[in-house]
């Protein structure tokens, strides 16, 4: 069955107010199932897990069941989930859990391509035991990430290798599989931010060969909620714990604090809502998240043709990177009008937008020199005719 956007559009209640929103970089609109999961539990999800009484009980269940539904989300183990607040603070916690030893006179390597959540981390444990840090590059031409590279960046002395799955601002997709061989090679650990990607594409960590990867609910219309997924749940036995709690073990030994119960109601209720994307899709509920996502995938990748293919006929617009492999993610210049100017414009029209967004990537290419650059992205309910708006407004510039 074809992919239903009108169908699809009914699931998002937020779609009503009249605007055109092509920002999901700041967050994917909410569906229904979600808000009223999440509105439910927070009336009845009042209890810390541990106790002997239903209340207990069912607040324990929603956290194995989170765990679960990560796990088919990117073909993972719910052993290796572990759960938090966002990807940022995930991915801290990742790089202050591994033993001094790790670090001490290795290397890490990190890319201009990622989002300062998966740099920073490992930034700053570098220079707090005195780790050498590589970069790979992109090519400014394209805007890739060449995986060739890091036959050169990475050796004996790595220890960790830090890099997107997709970009956010420019939606380049990376050869992570290539990569990880390389990395695996020295036995060094490949941590691969998905948070982009997986609102578009079936995910698949085994086939990634990503040893952690972490992903972001609110990327694809969930709460305020991430994971981090091991590969091989038994990594989490040689890191340290970072848990208040003495005895935590496996992913817990990650969690810092407690969790908040209704979120994670909601990140299951989201990831229900992906494998529903496709009306048709039957089986396992990883089996429909690998069709409906497939068909979403499909869908976008039109949707993303027909958006370049406009905005090419725009003398005044550049496109930045024209990656061959890329996800429904744009930056954009305007000749002669600011990035400000311009989301300014698309908002009178009722079209939202991101200007000026924080990105190695982008000040790499030098969009800083020609007023900055704005930044779209499609979602789910994204159609031709919201395409055809932003495009006709952005004519208007000229």
């Amino acid at each position: 069955m074809a992919y239903d956007v009108a169908r699809v559009r009914g699931l998002f209640p937020s779609l009503g107010d009249g605007w055109i929103h092509l920002d999901p970089q700041a967050g994917m609109q909410i569906p229904d199932s979600v808000a009223t999961t999440v509105s439910k539990a927070f009336r009845g999800l009042v209890s810390e897990p541990g106790g002997i009484y239903p209340a207990a009980k069912q607040s324990a269940g929603i956290i194995d069941a989170a765990r679960q539904a990560v796990a088919d989300l990117v073909n993972g183990d719910p052993r290796g989930v572990v759960l938090g607040p966002s990807r940022g603070h995930l991915l801290n916690v990742l790089a202050e859990c591994l033993n001094t030893r790790v670090w001490l006179g290795s290397e890490v390597v990190v890319s201009r391509l990622d989002d300062e959540a998966n740099v920073l981390p490992w930034l700053r444990a570098a220079d707090r035991f005195g780790a050498k840090v590589r970069w790979a590059e992109v090519d400014i031409e394209n805007g890739e990430l060449p995986v060739w590279q890091y036959e050169g960046l990475v050796s004996r002395s790595t220890s960790v290798v830090a890099m997107p799955l997709a970009s956010s601002t420019i939606g380049t997709v990376v050869d992570v599989a290539t990569a990880a061989a390389t990395v695996h090679a020295v036995d060094g650990l490949l941590v691969v931010d998905a948070t982009s990607a997986a609102a578009y594409l079936p995910l698949d960590i085994e086939e990634l060969g990503a040893d952690v990867l972490v992903v972001s609910a609110s990327r694809w219309g969930g709460p305020s909620t991430a994971a981090l997924v091991f590969r091989n749940p038994e990594l989490l036995t040689r890191v340290r714990s970072m848990s208040l709690k003495p005895d935590a073990e496996g992913p817990e030994k990650l969690e810092v604090d407690g969790h908040q119960h209704a979120l994670l109601a909601g990140l299951v209720a989201s990831i229900e809502h992906l494998a529903g994307l496709d009306e048709s899709a039957a089986g396992t509920r990883r089996e429909r998240l690998v069709q409906s996502m497939t068909g979403l995938a499909d869908y976008s990748q039109r949707l993303l043709q027909y958006l370049l293919h406009s905005l090419r006929q725009l003398n005044l617009v550049s496109i930045v990177g024209e990656a061959e492999s890329r996800i429904p993610a744009v930056s954009f210049t305007v000749s002669g009008v600011t990035a400000d100017k311009v989301v300014r414009r698309l908002a009178d029209n009722g079209i939202c937008a991101l200007a000026d967004v924080n990105s190695r990537v982008l000040t790499g290419i030098g969009v800083g020199d020609v007023g900055g650059a704005v930044t779209i992205g499609l979602g789910p309910y994204t159609t031709p005719y919201e395409v055809d708006q932003l495009v006709r407004t952005l004519g208007s510039l000229g």
